[in-house]
């Protein structure tokens, strides 16, 4: 029995990981795959050892998945086009669920509880955003891979909980230093700084998906 390990971008969750495991076992003389999402490691226990080119082969009609050399934080790491692609649309996904929490609350406490002082306005609105993400993960977790509601919903809490906190940060903060945190639909330049705070709500974060993506095939979203 032979063992050898390589390594494989693109797996973000247990489905990926699932995936990548049924396509390796189907190449002749693989008896165990053995998976790290953490790192993208893939273990190959086989009657002999599998080439390179076999496992590009089988893994080509899954163009999410790629086999890299694990060697990859160096020369070149920031200039992945595809990765900083896939890092974008998670983001986005991210800071669409995090702006319907934030926004939300911030307008129905204006309305409905104008006395809020505006610290627990910001405090109340980041933690609305914070639940909304993990809410609209769990939704997509559930309808496009297929996972069960309780699986959606601990994968959604596992993902990159730090990023959600420094976009729900960079958007309050920049809307509070622009408008000082009050809604004002009448003015044009309450939806120039709403644009602008949300634009930073995507920048600030997207770095760091980036590298989550790259060195250890995680994702926000």
């Amino acid at each position: 029995m032979q063992s050898q390990e390589v390594f494989i971008s693109g797996m973000t969750c247990q489905g990926c990981a699932k995936t990548v495991e049924s396509v390796i076992k189907k190449i002749e003389g693989v008896n165990q795959v053995d998976i790290d999402l953490k790192t993208g490691a893939v273990v190959i226990k086989s009657l002999q050892i599998i080439s390179p080119d076999i496992l590009s082969s089988v893994l080509e009609p899954h163009p999410s998945y790629k086999l890299t050399t694990g060697k990859n934080f160096g020369n070149g790491f920031w200039s992945d086009s595809k990765i900083w692609s896939r890092a974008g649309f998670n983001t986005l996904n991210c800071l669409i669920g995090c702006s319907l929490g934030d926004f939300g609350m911030i307008l129905f406490l204006q309305y409905a509880y104008p006395q809020t002082s505006m610290v627990w306005q910001m405090v109340l609105a980041t933690m609305a955003g914070l639940m909304t993400s993990i809410l609209l993960e769990t939704i997509l977790l559930h309808l496009r891979e297929s996972f069960s509601w309780s699986a959606s919903f601990k994968t959604a809490l596992s993902m990159s909980f730090l990023s959600m906190v420094a976009m729900e940060l960079a958007m309050n903060t920049t809307d509070f230093m622009i408008t000082g945190g009050k809604a004002a639909f009448d003015n044009p330049g309450y939806w120039f700084a709403l644009l602008v705070a949300l634009v930073a709500g995507f920048l600030v974060p997207l770095p760091y998906n980036y590298y989550k993506l790259k060195k250890y095939n995680k994702a926000c979203h």
